[in-house]
């Protein structure tokens, strides 16, 4: 398939087909991953790791809990 790429502000953009973007599991923001190999453009979608910040944290439970540590005295600006 041929495509053309065109400007978009100061930049250049590429049109996927949709046929292409269901295929290889693209959407309207899916994070990609951009590379040169030997002279060709490729594009990788990047995998979403399959946890969230909300998921991770309704695991702590009080077994599971660190205790809190020292770092030692400060050695430069940062405030405790």
């Amino acid at each position: 398939m041929q495509t053309k790429v065109q400007k978009w502000g100061n930049s250049l953009a590429l049109r996927i087909p949709k046929s292409f973007a269901v295929e290889v599991g693209l959407e309207n923001d899916t994070a990609v991953d951009l590379t040169l190999i030997e002279g060709k453009l490729v594009v990788t979608p990047l995998v979403q790791p399959p946890f969230t910040l909300d998921g991770l944290l309704a695991g702590i439970t009080a077994e599971n809990l660190h205790t809190e540590i020292d770092s030692g005295a400060a050695v430069g600006k940062e405030v405790w």
